[in-house]
């Protein structure tokens, strides 16, 4: 298998999730491993949740698979990853590592609000 990103999607009802043992819709075991490309779209970004201390650097990426995932967001200013931001899993990142990075995939669309 090549690079990507591998998660899980359940035999009984098809739900499609990230490191489970049980399926989170129907509790099934059932679950069959299928890969993903590793392209997605943040969320909920590190710095909408910046009051939070625990989660100061974490980011949330949903997948068109229809799965999520907490991770570290790298490669744009912290002020632009926000949710809807198109990221994809950092090259040389390994998921059976721990932490999962990605980076961003484009900035587009800034305003001039953005800019230092």
């Amino acid at each position: 298998m090549g690079g990507g990103l591998v998660y899980q999607r359940c035999g009984w009802c098809g739900t499609a999730n990230f490191r489970r043992l049980l399926c989170p819709v129907c509790a099934s075991a059932d679950l069959a491993p299928e890969r993903s490309d590793g392209q997605g779209v943040v969320v909920r970004s590190g710095v909408e949740q910046r009051y939070r201390r625990a989660a100061r650097s974490e980011s949330v990426v949903r997948f068109p698979e229809g799965f999520e995932v907490r991770c570290r967001v790298v490669g744009a200013p912290p002020h632009l990853v926000r949710a809807g931001t198109r990221v994809r899993l950092a090259s040389g990142a390994d998921p059976k590592a721990g932490e999962l990075v990605f980076e961003v995939f484009g900035v587009c669309d800034t305003d001039e609000r953005d800019r230092w």
